[in-house]
């Protein structure tokens, strides 16, 4: 058996690159993400033990935009430490005027669980969450799972 020891990086295509790469310039470092690549075609930022980049789509699929449920990526979870990181997230989403799911709520997913869903500009869904403690996998009524891993 191997254990791993978190996500070594999440890449996201973008439809419109530049509009993208300027939100995830923002949203990265706020998030305590360092950038360590800003090149033509992709941006990408590390820490927390994850690697998240934003690049350049493929010339014929520029200008087209992200499908929740298509087969793929559904959304990504940024786990937060505290849950007032979670307020601090949705209030910096509201000043540089992100697309808001919803704001920050209780959900039943895990004992405590609380999060913020947002888009980027091609209509990928983010989510930054806590959960308090271990906490545990449950899968939701949507197929949404909770966990924390302290």
């Amino acid at each position: 058996m191997v254990e791993i020891n978190g996500i070594a990086h999440i890449f996201v295509t973008a439809g419109d690159f530049e509009r993208s790469k300027a939100f995830y310039m923002r949203l990265l470092p706020f998030l305590g993400l360092k950038e360590v690549m800003n090149a033509a075609g992709v941006y990408y930022a590390v820490g927390g033990r994850t690697g998240f980049a934003v690049r350049a789509p493929a010339p014929e699929h520029a200008g087209e935009r992200f499908v929740q449920n298509r087969v793929g990526l559904h959304h990504v979870c940024f786990r937060a430490r505290e849950r007032e990181d979670v307020d601090q997230v949705h209030a910096f989403l509201v000043e540089i005027g992100a697309t808001i799911v919803h704001a920050p709520q209780d959900d039943n997913y895990a004992p405590g669980y609380y999060s913020v869903l947002f888009e980027d500009p091609d209509g990928v869904r983010l989510e930054v969450n806590h959960v308090p403690g271990k906490g545990l996998l449950t899968p939701g009524s949507d197929g949404h799972v909770g966990q924390s891993l302290t």
